[in-house]
């Protein structure tokens, strides 16, 4: 039987195994979900079991754990290192959802649930397409997976990890699926990745919260105050207005740019979908260039005072905001949160107290389109897809991109087959059957290609 045969026997019993893993909330940035967060690991682990890895193991972190499994064929073949992650995002606000978030539900020729798409479903594919190889005795590579649980926190223990098992994780390439794909009629592979600064700001005032009425316009409001710092971020034209913020931007000529706007996107639909009279951004760019080529600035959430039922005429101590801020290649994120940290606390008046926390950050990362692992990726989505790949550069982060090349000297084929109207973070998270079940083909077809390109090298 071959490896494609095997995956059309087996299926539905693959979905029904990925509804199984959706079902366990392990939302890593969440304490009551910890010991959900280790039944997803421990689900994961004996899955790589029953697929046929030589070893499957929970490895231990001082946060949530890290799952490892490999099958080494031969030592003179090729490795892949597959990297994913079981963790998922807070599933608020509960209330948006049409269905619970934790209790998956197949409509409309999708799966809807909390890390359907980021990532369990995306990372599931790479352990099905190896059982699909292994079961067949057709697996043509040696296979390494890595899958950990605090990507959704900016996986602070992924570093010392892969610092003290390089040996252990050593291969030729890592795949990653963990990105979307332009449409089902338009598959790609992302090629480029922005990178992260996220911080969190905490203003504070007077020393408890007072009644606005005997003290307001006498006192400054704290949330009043961070909300003229936050406007004042940006100009007119969309521009970011911390000193020294876009000198490491790179410049894109009018041909560079030009090609960007070859993908095919249609604007009027984009609207559509986000029920949008009008998209905005930093002026001079299209939607692509801002989404892909330029680094943003966007408040996450924004909190104080009092939001609780009825009416409490307070005015706050404190307030809050988390802003990310995403950075393009060249762009340095400790650099970027220091140079945001000074100009933040420069621009507070002397009425409030500013504390800035970062919480986790990550370089920009650029994929090679000659590479031997990106041009088996593109023969496998022509395969499976019918359709040639474009290569794209995708907005969002994965810092862990450029970590594995620094520790690891290895490059990363971002082989996601996810969907922008997958609503990953958000309410009604959603993952095509489609898009799981050609995955599958594709994963299958990258380890053929790979292996076979390597020996041919």
């Amino acid at each position: 039987m071959t490896a494609l045969a095997y995956y059309k026997e087996n299926k539905e019993r693959f979905l029904s195994e990925l509804i199984e893993l959706l079902r366990i909330p392990s939302v890593s940035a969440d304490s009551k979900h910890k010991g959900d967060v280790v039944r997803g690991a421990e689900f994961i682990r004996q899955k790589l079991s029953e697929a046929g890895t030589d070893v499957a193991e929970i490895c231990k972190t001082p946060g949530h754990p890290i799952v490892y499994g490999e099958k080494i064929i031969d030592a003179t073949k090729p490795t892949v290192l597959i990297y994913g992650h079981y963790d998922v995002q807070p599933p608020d606000p509960l209330e948006l959802w049409d269905s619970p978030p934790f209790e998956p539900v197949i409509k409309d020729g999708k799966i809807f649930a909390r890390g359907a798409s980021d990532d369990k479903g995306q990372m599931y594919m790479h352990i099905k397409a190896f059982e699909c190889l292994n079961k067949t005795g057709s697996l043509p590579c040696n296979v390494k997976f890595m899958i950990e649980g605090e990507e959704e926190v900016g996986s602070s223990h992924l570093e010392i990890f892969i610092n003290e098992n390089k040996e252990r994780l050593a291969g030729d390439v890592i795949l990653i699926s963990d990105t979307s794909i332009i449409s089902n009629d338009h598959p790609s592979i992302t090629v480029g990745l922005r990178g992260l600064s996220f911080v969190e700001v905490e203003l504070t005032g007077p020393n408890r919260d007072l009644h606005s009425g005997i003290y307001g316009g006498a006192v400054d409001n704290p949330i009043n105050v961070l909300c003229k710092m936050i406007a004042d971020l940006k100009d007119e034209k969309g521009q970011i207005t911390i000193p020294g913020f876009y000198d490491d931007v790179i410049s894109y000529n009018d041909v560079e740019r030009r090609l960007i706007n070859e993908a095919p996107f249609d604007l009027e639909d984009y609207k559509s979908n986000l029920e949008l009279d009008e998209v905005s951004g930093e002026e001079g760019y299209t939607t692509l260039e801002r989404i892909g080529i330029r680094p943003t600035l966007d408040v996450n959430g924004i909190w104080g005072g009092y939001t609780g039922e009825g009416a409490k005429t307070v005015l706050p101590s404190k307030a809050y905001a988390k802003i990310s801020m995403r950075l393009v290649p060249n762009q340095d994120h400790e650099k970027i949160t220091k140079l945001f940290a000074d100009h933040f606390q420069r621009a507070a008046p002397k009425s409030v107290k500013v504390k800035i926390t970062l919480h986790h950050g990550g370089q920009a990362a650029m994929i090679s389109t000659d590479s031997i692992g990106y041009k088996a990726a593109a023969a496998a989505i022509t395969d499976a897809w019918g359709k040639r790949p474009i290569p794209t550069k995708e907005g969002g982060s994965i810092p862990i991109v450029a970590l594995f090349q620094q520790v690891l000297v290895l490059d990363s084929i971002l082989l996601g087959v996810g969907l922008n109207s997958d609503a990953i973070h958000s309410p009604n998270e959603s993952f095509g059957l489609y898009n799981f079940y050609t995955g599958i083909e594709t994963m299958i077809g990258f380890h053929e290609h790979y292996a076979a390109m390597m020996e041919r090298e």
